[in-house]
């Protein structure tokens, strides 16, 4: 690809330039996105070529556009970007909610919306910005695409053929089934780990508490060092599928007072040995998993 802009150079948009100028895939890198500084710094590092200013001079000649600001911009960004769209250029996005993303781009692009392939790159680390950009963050993970009857094949193949320069693997799921899944197995994982953290900082002895955190807590709480701006868009995006999951979270925990209250030690083990086992079950299934980076995986 010539030119490549990305909408946010922070963790994720960052290592996508950075993984893509490491695998020669891409001559020219412009960078868009409100945080000037951000900017300056991305370009500083080299993850950038360019910093973006005039949006019809930046989209001149575009490959590809990734979006990779919180989801609540999809809409602002797609619409603004809308006009100056050229044919050929295509448009993907790294939110981790896709349904909301849908319907923004419905509304933003009009007829242009098969330029738009929707995808969520399943990687991240507890630190932000530009300076937490890896060239690596995306080998051997995730990116679930979720493509629309409007996408061509070639649309399609073009987002995926970037994020394999990445090394990463290629899945694909509906917008629906893709925003129930992760409102079960990460966004609940966020909501928990930040509630928890919060929890105890409000207590009138969090400074004894934290003291004595281990790494249990350590390990537990780590989302918790996730972006909280993003985190609220996405909790708000996908509020109907995390409020169903937060439900059955909340009846399990039920369950588990219950228990402890009346000192049900065979229940309470029955429980954990059964989480204990699926645990133990799925690391041993991402660890013999064979995951070649160019092979396409349904889930």
């Amino acid at each position: 690809m010539n030119k490549v802009v990305i909408f946010g150079v922070g963790l994720i948009g960052g290592s996508f330039a950075r993984a893509l100028k490491q695998a020669g895939m891409v001559g020219s890198v412009v960078g868009m996105g409100r945080s000037g500084a951000s900017l300056a710094r991305a370009q500083e590092l080299g993850i950038i070529d360019v910093v973006g200013s005039d949006m019809g001079q930046a989209l001149q000649g575009a490959d590809l556009v990734l979006l990779a600001a919180p989801v609540a911009q999809t809409e602002a960004i797609l619409t603004a970007l809308a006009p100056h769209l050229q044919a050929g250029t295509v448009v993907t996005d790294a939110g981790s909610t896709k349904s909301d993303v849908v319907a923004a781009a419905q509304r933003a692009l009009g007829a242009k919306l098969a330029q738009f392939v929707p995808g969520h790159p399943i990687a991240g680390r507890e630190t932000n910005g530009p300076d937490a950009a890896i060239a690596d963050l995306y080998v051997g993970k995730k990116v679930v695409l979720t493509p629309l009857p409007e996408n061509s094949v070639a649309d399609v193949d073009k987002v995926a053929d970037a994020w394999r320069a990445c090394h990463a693997i290629i899945h694909r799921l509906s917008a629906e089934e893709h925003d129930k899944v992760f409102a079960a197995v990460s966004h609940l994982p966020h909501l928990l780990a930040y509630a928890l953290v919060d929890d105890i900082a409000n207590k009138p002895h969090a400074d004894l508490l934290f003291q004595y955190a281990a790494s249990g807590f350590r390990d537990f709480t780590r989302i918790a060092g996730s972006s909280p701006e993003m985190w609220r868009d996405i909790s708000l995006a996908n509020q109907t599928a995390l409020l169903t999951e937060l439900d059955a979270y909340l009846a399990q925990l039920t369950g588990l007072r219950a228990r402890l209250a009346a000192g049900d030690g065979a229940a309470l083990e029955s429980i954990y040995s059964n989480a204990q086992r699926a645990r133990h079950q799925w690391i041993t299934a991402i660890e013999t998993a064979e995951q070649p980076p160019a092979q396409d995986q349904a889930e």
